[in-house]
């Protein structure tokens, strides 16, 4: 990911060198974001891939609450200082995602029958709102892009499963989960590693502007 000059508008990571102000330059935050994202999707995917048992479901709650949830919140609002508008309304977003999942999980434990129905129709509503994030992504960079192709299905999968009640296809979109968990997971190695050797170790392909 590397850096440009000028706004940062349309582009996660990394931010460029910033106006001086106040005697603060902040950091990108846009690893941080994927790297909660990534590791919080990759231990519930392992989960909806069966790949692990359903008692590991707890492993999920602390992360998405703390690491998924406030970290990409957190990342989010720092975008917002940065000018990038494209990271601020994704990260904060998918924050408030793992929050509302957390909450949603725990309350169907009191109405189990209205379980599959209720996860399938919240579902839904994130994979209208990750299509609507993918048109925005190809004006950033192919890893970001990448992230957003490979969700999108994830969810897909994900609502058809939960909403049909079928354990296949929730499995099937667990699978497309870790796959998820790892363009974003390569998207962080690349915003710290880039920044931190102070050149392009790990590309993330910008697209065209």
């Amino acid at each position: 990911m590397e850096a440009s000059q000028g706004p940062r508008e349309a582009d996660v990571a990394p931010a460029p060198a910033p106006a001086p102000s106040a005697g603060w330059s902040p950091a990108d935050p846009g690893p941080l974001g994927l790297g909660a994202f990534a590791g919080t999707t990759f231990v519930l995917s392992m989960v909806n891939s069966r790949l692990v048992g359903p008692g590991a479901t707890g492993a999920v709650f602390g992360l998405a609450l703390f690491y998924g949830g406030l970290g990409q919140i957190l990342a989010g609002m720092w975008e917002f200082r940065t000018g990038n508008t494209f990271g601020a309304v994704v990260f904060t977003s998918y924050g408030g995602f793992w929050i509302s999942l957390y909450i949603l999980l725990h309350s169907t434990v009191f109405l189990p029958k209205a379980a599959p129905a209720a996860i399938g129709l919240y579902l839904w509503m994130w994979t209208i709102f990750t299509a609507l994030m993918l048109i925005a992504s190809l004006r950033t960079a192919g890893v970001v892009a990448l992230v957003f192709v490979v969700l999108l299905i994830t969810f897909i999968f994900l609502s058809i499963g939960f909403s049909g009640s079928s354990l296949s296809t929730i499995k099937i979109g667990g699978y497309f989960g870790l796959a998820t968990a790892v363009v974003a997971w390569y998207g962080c190695l690349a915003g710290v590693a880039n920044s931190t050797f102070g050149r392009t170790v790990f590309p993330v392909f910008p697209l065209g502007r």
